[in-house]
C-alpha cells in the first residue's frame, strides 16, 4: 500500500513539473522572451550586455507606435533593437539635430543625455530626409523607419542594408531591462 501511494505521489509531482515546464516554455515562446543587447547603438537607453524582456504578444493585439523600442530580424540569425521614428505615411527629416515628422517638430527626450555629452559641439543626428537615404518621400504601408538612440554609432534605417523595417520582421517591443540589476528599468 505504501509503494502505491509513493508511486502516485511521484506521478503527481512529475505531472506538475511537466505542466510547469510547458507553461514556462509557452510564455517564453509566445508571450515574452529575453534578449541580450549587443553593441552600443541604443546607448544611453540600453548598454551593451543589458538583458531585456521583449513583449511578443502586446504589439500583435495593438499597433506599433512612434517611439516604441522594437526588436526585429535584420537578417537571418541577427536581431536588432531600435526605436520606431516613422510609421506608415510619415515624412521624416532631421535639421540641426531636430526631428521633423510631416513638417512638425518632435521632442526626443531620450536623446538629451547624449546631446549634452557631445564633446565636439556637433550634432548627434546629421541632417537628412527619407528621400536622401531610401529614395522614398514617405514611410511605405506595412513598414517602419527606425533609428538607434546612439545616432552616430548605429546601423539602422539610414543604412540601405537595413532600410525600412517590415512589420512582419518585428519580434516585439522591448519593455524592461532586467539585468544587470543596476540598469533595471521600464522602457517608455
Amino acid at each position: 500500500m505504501k509503494k502505491v501511494k509513493e508511486k502516485n505521489e511521484f506521478l503527481e509531482w512529475a505531472k506538475a513539473i511537466g505542466i510547469a515546464i510547458l507553461f514556462a516554455c509557452g510564455i517564453r515562446f509566445f508571450l515574452f522572451t529575453p534578449i541580450v543587447v549587443d553593441g552600443a547603438s541604443m546607448m544611453p537607453t540600453f548598454e551593451n550586455g543589458d538583458r531585456v524582456v521583449v513583449d511578443k504578444i502586446g504589439p500583435k493585439l495593438m499597433e506599433y507606435e512612434r517611439f516604441d523600442v522594437i526588436v526585429f530580424e535584420a537578417k537571418e540569425d541577427t536581431n536588432y533593437i531600435k526605436r520606431i521614428i516613422g510609421i506608415p505615411g510619415d515624412r521624416i527629416a532631421y535639421e540641426n539635430d531636430e526631428l521633423f515628422i510631416n513638417g512638425e517638430r518632435y521632442e526626443e527626450p531620450y536623446l538629451e543625455e547624449y546631446k549634452k555629452a557631445l564633446i565636439d559641439n556637433g550634432t548627434l543626428t546629421g541632417d537628412f530626409t527619407l528621400d536622401e537615404f531610401l529614395g522614398e518621400l514617405t514611410v511605405p504601408d506595412g513598414y517602419f523607419f527606425v533609428l538607434g538612440d546612439n545616432r552616430r554609432n548605429s546601423t539602422d534605417s539610414r543604412d540601405p542594408s537595413v532600410g525600412f523595417v517590415s512589420k512582419d520582421k518585428i519580434l516585439g517591443t522591448a519593455k524592461i531591462v532586467f539585468l544587470p540589476l543596476d540598469n533595471l528599468k521600464i522602457i517608455k
